[in-house]
């Protein structure tokens, strides 16, 4: 609420939000989106299932709540290289001497994809 009562609009929630995590000095320039986006993520790096993830985004597509799949890639990994009993094959010097499968040529999303889905999904927001 306003000084005068009145409900705070969207936009002065968000400049209020970025002051403060300015004045956190977390490192990050961030509004109301980064605690959205950070929710997001941690849910699914923690075993959330994705449509309860778009649920709460109110998200009418999932392939618009997918974009929190890419950030999760290098967790996947980590976890795929700590439990997997064939993970050990994927290792690059075990690989040469067992002839196990090639490491995955597939790249996680850069900083800037990621940026640009999160950009991208506040304009569909924002419509």
């Amino acid at each position: 609420m306003t000084l005068k009562g009145l409900p705070l609009s969207p936009n002065r929630t968000t400049q209020m939000v970025r002051q403060y995590i300015d004045a956190a000095s977390v490192g990050k320039r961030g509004s109301c989106h980064l605690f959205r986006h950070t929710m997001a993520t941690l849910l699914l790096e923690h075993g959330c299932d994705i449509r309860y993830i778009q649920a709460m985004l109110g998200h009418a597509e999932l392939s618009t709540t997918q974009i929190y799949t890419q950030v999760s890639i290098r967790k996947l990994k980590e976890i795929h290289a700590a439990t997997h009993p064939s993970a050990k094959l994927n290792r690059p010097s075990l690989r040469r001497t067992t002839g196990g499968p090639p490491a995955s040529d597939a790249t996680p999303a850069t900083e800037e994809q990621v940026l640009a889905d999160l950009a991208k999904e506040a304009e569909e927001e924002a419509s």
